[in-house]
């Protein structure tokens, strides 16, 4: 009833529309903690392997280490999946998609592989995950018209990341 009130107000007064590109139209978007969950499983997946050999029955702090290593792994992996699924809900329009038609496919790419680095402790799986993200970030700061640049992290792994340049 009160949705059919409005529409007549709105056809009788034309008021004027909101448009907004997500739920709060806040605007902040950043693809930056997507890089660092990719590079937070790289850092796991090295620290598992560095644990290798020492995974006797008895030996309590493997199996604590082991088992930190692998929570936060899975965890990071799914944390940017998310972040990127935000950016690609509530960012990316229609314009995005015909000027970049590479990154439909680039999404469901770093999706998959999201995946993958939680159903696995592949080194060269989390890697691809990182230069999926990485390409996305390029892309996200293009669509803003600010250009980026490939540098190291400063921590471990010290793989490169993209950042804008600002």
């Amino acid at each position: 009833m009160i949705e059919k009130i409005l529409t007549k107000l709105d056809r009788l007064l034309h008021f004027e529309r909101a448009r907004a590109h997500c739920d709060i139209p806040c605007g902040i978007y950043d693809p930056h903690l997507s890089q660092l969950a990719a590079l937070t499983v790289i850092r796991m997946v090295d620290l598992m392997a560095e644990l290798s050999g020492m995974e006797k029955k008895e030996n309590i702090e493997y199996h604590n280490s082991m088992s930190r290593y692998v929570a936060i792994k899975e965890e990071h992996a799914e944390l940017c999946k998310r972040e990127v699924r935000v950016i690609w809900g509530d960012y990316i329009k229609q314009e995005h998609l015909d000027k970049y038609p590479e990154l439909a496919g680039l999404v469901h790419k770093i999706m998959q592989l999201g995946s993958k680095s939680r159903q696995t402790a592949s080194r060269e799986t989390a890697l691809e995950l990182l230069k999926a993200v990485n390409r996305f970030a390029e892309i996200y700061w293009e669509t803003k018209n600010i250009p980026t640049k490939r540098v190291k992290a400063p921590y471990k792994p010290g793989e490169e990341v993209v950042y804008p340049v600002l």
